[in-house]
Formats: C-alpha cells, structure tokens, sequence
C-alpha cells in the first residue's frame, strides 16, 4: 500500500451555521482564533458537516484540531460516515469523542469491508453531544490522511465494482430462489458463477425446502454442529439472567454499606461489618456455598483482637495466604479531631485477627477514608487502594484519596499517584482522578486494573479507565460510556471481574436522573475485547417477589467456576422508612444458548415442520382407511422424533407441541360428524406452493445461527426499487 498522504477536501454540504462560524474555517488550522471554526445554528441530532474530496480515496485517518483551551461547544460524542455518494448509501467509519482540551486527537477510520478496501468520495461528520449542555457543536479543524495514488486507486475502485456486481448478483440468486424460479435461477448461477453462499447451506436449503427431506436437512445440521459453525452465535448472543433467592434459617441481619469478599477455592463467601439503619456493626460471618449455609465467625470481631464497629469500609480476600484485609470506616467527627486509619488482616486458617497499622497514614499510606475501593495483586503481593472520601471533620471540605500500593512481604505503603502528581510519561498516560463509590477491579492475567464511575463533588461519573501497573501508564477507554450505550451516569454500582472471558458485570444502584435521584438495579456486561457493553437485566419495580427489589449500599462477588454472582443486603431507599435495610441473598447465572442448545432448537424446528406436513398430508387423504393410516404415521412422529427435542421449560415451544397434540387427537375422535371434520382439515390442509413458503422461512430461521459470511446476503432485491414522482 501507497504511502498515507494529508488529503484536500472542500465543503459539500452542511446542515446550518452560527453567525460568521461558516464550514469553510474547518480547512484551516487556527487554534488561536476564536471564530477559526464551524458552529452549528442548533444543537439536536440533524446537525452534519459533507466534505468532499475532489476524486475517490482511501481513508484511513481523521485528526481533530480544537481550540487553544477547553470549550464548551467541542464534540463530547460523533460519528462519523463515508461513501462514494453524498446522500444515500453511506455506512459508518468512526463513532467516538472528543476529550475537552487543546490537544488535538487523531483516530482510525474504517476502510475495509469483507476483507475489501473502499474507497470514499465523501464524508459525513455527524455531532451528537457537546460538553456544555444546550450548546451548540463546534468543529475548529479536520485534517483527514490516506491514499490517493491514481494507480491505487484504480485498482481499489475496480474491485469495488467488482464487489457491487458479485452482490447484485447474490440478491438476484437469493429473490429467485426464495420465489421457486430455479430455472432462472440455475442459469444465472451457471452463467456468472457466483456463489449465493457456502455449500453446506446450499445442501440444507436442496434437502429442507426443495426436496422436503427432512432426514437429510438434519443431517447437514449435524455437520455444522461438528464443525463448530454455531460457536460465533453462541458467543454473540445476549446473556439471560436466572436469578434465585437462597434461603436459609440462620444468616447476616439487614445491613448496608457491608462489604463481601469470595475465597474461590474454598468455596466461602465472608461478610463483615455495615450499617443496619440504626448503627454500626462489627459481625462476620462466611457462606458455604456447596452447603448454602452461613456460619457466624464472630459477633463482634473486636472481641479477637480485631475492627471495631464499622461500615463504607473495604474487605479483600489474598487467596495466596488466605487471609482477609480490612480498611476504612465512615466515621461524622468533630472539626479538629485526628482519627486514625487502622488496617487489619484475619488468618483464614488460623482464625486470628492482626492488626497491621494504628495509622495507614503515619506509615506512607492512606488517611482514613471510606467509599474506597480496594483490590490485590496476589502473585506480586501487592494490595491497591484507590479513591474515597477523606474523614477530616469537616464535611464541607471534601477531600480525596489516591491511589496506594501496599507491598504485603515488606509491610510498606506507596503514594502510587494522586490529583496533582505528574507522571514520568505525560504523553502516553493520562490522570487518574479521584473519586468515591467507583468501581476498582484487577485483572490478574494481564495486570490491568480497571476503574470506572463513581463522584467527584457534583459530578457523576460514566468514565472507564484502565491502568498498567508494571508500566504506571493510564488509558481512558470511555470518556462517558453512557453516551456510548453504556449503563446510565450512577453511584455506589458493583461490579465483579472474569479474566477468562474478558467481562466486567456492573450491578447498578444509585442513579442519576435529570430532576432527581433514583434508585434501580440493572445488570451490565461489559466485553473488554470488543468493548462493547450489553444490557442484560433491568428492575424498577420494588414489588416483584423473584428477583431482588432495586437497592444500593449493597455487595456482589463472584464466583468465576460456576459462573454466578452473589448478592447480599443493601438500601432499598424506602421513602416512608430512611433507616430500612435488606437481609436478602440471592444468587445470579448468565446463561446464552450453547451450540448443543442451538442444534435441539434447530431440530426441533425442522421436525415440527415434518409433522404439520405429516398432519396436512393426512387430512388431505381421500378414504377414511388413508386419513386413519397417515394421522397414525404423524402421531408415531410425533412420540417418537418432536417429544424427545422439545424444551417445556420454553412456553412457546410447549404450547405449539400441545396444539399438535390436540389436532391430531381432534382428527382421531371427528369420525361421526364430517361437517366439523372437513372445516377442521380444510384449517390443516396446505397446498404445495404453501407448504414451500413455510420451508422457505424455516430455512431462514435456521439461518440466524449461522455466521453472516456463510450465507446469503442481507439485502432484499425489491429494495432497489424506488418510488419516481
């Protein structure tokens, strides 16, 4: 490939403009000046900026210039489109945005489709939010680089036409063959010799729909089960949630702001302290969880030398020592007053609590704090602390922490980083800034810490960072992820960590709504390698009785070998009761169909469709004898080949099995009145163009298990048809 080049554009199109903010500033570079930028007249979602380039180009970046400092009309969130024609077809190269500062930001644009390169003529910036509300955008500069080598470019534009046409060609194969034409359909494939799809699908779609034997389209099935043809759906799907109460008759009293920590291998769930509405409680308790039961370690640890009473605390389990550490407390103290940090560890094994610090402070490491966050890196014995509120006395200062490292062997503490220090990579790290009831999770596979959400004074945070350890370098993945169909803007949300799979879960609690602050559970996936988010679960409603009521100041673990999260107390934030808390616990498992699961799906669906042809055929016999024969031949089917495959826990799939059922018992028992007989075969009864449309969309069902590269196009050939006034 060519050398990448700065590309010349000019203005084509654009949607409005503020005063003399005209679209032409954007080709100049001015940070200084003020009016060196394109602002647009409003700020909804219609607003766009076309630039064209004067021929076809391969795109590959786009650079953002901006003022010399922040500005409130900067592009907080845009997208960013391309194609050969300005107006219709033009598909999406670039969602994201803008930090709020003078630097300017470059970012990669998607040039390549199918292993394909396109070229673009124009493109399309679309801004969808600015950093001051009610603002509108303001764009200072774009500098787009790629290649616009004429011989490239050529043989880049040639096999785009070559693609286009290949296309056209599928949806022909695909509109002919969905309506039965398989004359003009064989000799178009023969003329161009283009392939609708892979032939294994070629083969289901001759078997299932137009020789109807079923036997042989559920045996290319089973061939795309053996090769692993359903892995990508099922890894793809949305996960279902399963929730499930544990009860048992003696367990943790209502509480908030406790803190839960897991020992994976032992299988124990541990609880300590928390705020029962009325006061502070030094309890601990740990959960079997092959047993389901919960034990009482102690009713006051203070009684074996261990915390006093407390809540808005951290707990961390080390499963290298098995040993539990404990740090912070929410304390409302008098201006003045000095009030120490203390910081304990608990011996699993040996039952014992030590105390390691009077004073995390006077050792290197953090003031007393609370609403913190705390993780530990067991194979380098290194406990992180980060974030929290400061207790100083004064509650209309609010101070917070930074982060910490705790080497565990050498018993010392380390200001890793806070607000104000500058790091000894500025160009590659970013600031950390802290916060309180964010979310801190450690990723020990990679040595990633991820921190995300939380309050700094006012603000509610939706940010997501994450940070090296070994290199002391942080990345901003998400400026605001809410804005990216992400959880919305919240507070004291919980969150647990799988390193196999790459999956943050966030349980939400607190959040923030224009005009007022509510409380409502809902359940995240956030995949790190697509970094994509997935709403799985969402609960407003305080009433429903099978999964947990909404709720914050709770606690989650989880548990990464029986995939399964556990969910235990918190504040319902009753109006009519400030000072009530929940003594619930509940467990939770994502589940997505797994390819075994897809195929009984899949087999359940072809042989529902034998049978309705076995019931039609049937019916459609001339002599009482042929019809008696054949709705034996279905009820036979249907005991032996649809029963074994159907999923009663799947209403849809029982009830359509039970009304087969009853139609076939029905034909059996009309002998003696051949009126409602006939009117009720007439119902069952089906012509063969009929029967073939019905294959025809089973087939497409099937295919949605299917990776899209392996089928027929998308598109629909009618769709090319335009209405001409």
């Amino acid at each position: 490939m060519s050398k990448e080049v700065i590309l010349n554009y000019a203005i084509h199109d654009y949607s409005s403009h503020s005063g003399s903010y005209h679209p032409q500033h954007i080709c100049v570079n001015k940070p200084t000046q003020q009016a060196s930028r394109w602002s647009s007249g409003l700020h909804d979602h219609e607003q766009f900026i076309t630039i064209k380039f004067d021929k076809p180009v391969v795109a590959r970046s786009i650079t953002f210039g901006k003022f010399h400092k922040g500005h409130v009309c900067n592009l907080k969130e845009f997208k960013v489109f391309g194609g050969m024609e300005p107006k219709d077809n033009m598909v999406e190269i670039l969602h994201s945005g803008l930090k709020n500062d003078a630097e300017p930001e470059s970012f990669p644009l998607k040039n390549q489709q199918k292993n394909m390169i396109f070229p673009l003529k124009y493109i399309k910036i679309v801004p969808l939010s600015a950093f001051g509300a009610n603002f509108n955008y303001s764009i200072w500069y774009v500098e787009v680089r790629g290649i616009n080598e004429e011989s490239v470019i050529q043989r880049v534009c040639s096999e785009y036409e070559n693609f286009k046409e290949t296309e056209t060609t599928r949806l022909c194969l695909k509109y002919f063959r969905q309506k039965n034409m398989m004359d003009v359909f064989d000799m178009l494939k023969n003329r161009t010799g283009v392939e609708l799809e892979h032939p294994l699908l070629s083969d289901l779609h001759k078997h299932l729909v137009m020789d109807a034997n079923f036997s042989a389209a559920e045996q290319v099935l089973q061939q795309a089960h053996k090769r692993d043809i359903y892995k990508p759906y099922s890894e793809s799907s949305p996960y279902i949630p399963f929730w499930s109460q544990i009860e048992t008759d003696d367990y943790p009293s209502a509480r908030g702001g406790h803190q839960m920590c897991i020992n994976v291998e032992d299988g124990m769930i541990y609880v300590f302290g928390g705020w029962d509405g009325k006061r502070d409680l030094a309890d601990f308790w740990c959960f079997d969880m092959v047993e389901e039961r919960w034990h009482m370690l102690s009713i006051d640890t203070q009684l074996q030398g261990g915390p006093t009473p407390r809540s808005c605390h951290k707990i961390c389990f080390d499963p290298a020592s098995k040993s539990i550490f404990v740090l912070g407390r929410y304390v409302e103290s008098p201006a003045g007053q000095i009030l120490e940090s203390d910081f304990y560890r608990y011996y699993v094994e040996l039952d014992q609590w030590v105390k390691i610090n009077d004073h995390t402070a006077l050792e290197g490491g953090p003031e007393l704090i609370f609403d913190h966050q705390m993780c530990i890196d067991s194979e380098g014995e290194i406990l992180y602390v980060f974030g929290g509120r400061t207790v100083n006395g004064d509650t209309n200062i609010q101070n917070y922490s930074g982060l910490y490292s705790y080497n565990i062997k050498l018993n010392h503490w380390k200001l890793v980083r806070n607000d104000d220090m500058k790091t000894t990579e500025p160009k590659i790290s970013v600031p950390l800034k802290s916060r309180v009831g964010h979310s801190m999770l450690f990723d020990q596979s990679n040595r990633l810490l991820y921190v995300f959400a939380g309050q700094r004074v006012k603000d509610y945070l939706s940010d997501l960072y994450r940070y090296e350890v070994d290199r002391d370098i942080v990345t901003e993945i998400a400026q605001d992820y809410s804005k990216d169909a992400g959880p919305d803007v919240g507070f004291t949300q919980r969150a647990t960590i799988d390193e196999d799979l790459q999956e943050l879960y966030v349980l939400s609690g607190y959040m923030r709504n224009p005009g007022c602050d509510i409380v409502k559970n809902s359940l995240w996936v956030y995949s790190i390698r697509n970094n994509e988010w997935q709403k799985v679960y969402q609960n407003e409603n305080k009433e429903f009785c099978h999964v947990p009521c909404p709720r914050f100041a709770h606690q989650m673990v989880y548990d990464p070998t029986s995939k399964t999260q556990y969910i235990f107390g918190g504040n319902p934030g009753d109006s009519l009761d400030s000072s009530k808390r929940l003594d619930d616990f509940w467990k939770l498992e994502l589940i997505k169909p797994d390819p075994s699961s897809i195929l009984r799906r899949s087999l359940y669906m072809i042989r529902m469709q034998k049978l309705k042809e076995l019931c039609s055929r049937a019916c459609n016999q001339y002599t009482e004898e042929d019809v008696s024969v054949e709705i034996l031949k279905a009820l036979n089917y249907l005991r032996t080949h649809v029963a074994p495959v159907v999923n009663h826990d799947d209403e849809e799939e029982s009830n359509e099995f039970h009304q087969m059922c009853a139609n076939l018992c029905l034909l059996e028992t009309m002998a003696d009145d051949n009126l409602a007989k006939d009117s009720f075969k007439n119902g069952i009864i089906k012509s063969e163009d009929v029967l073939y449309a019905e294959r025809t969309r089973l087939f497409e069902k099937l295919l949605e298990y299917i990776p899209q590269d392996m089928k027929e196009p998308l598109g629909k050939l009618t769709s090319a048809v335009k209405l001409i006034t």
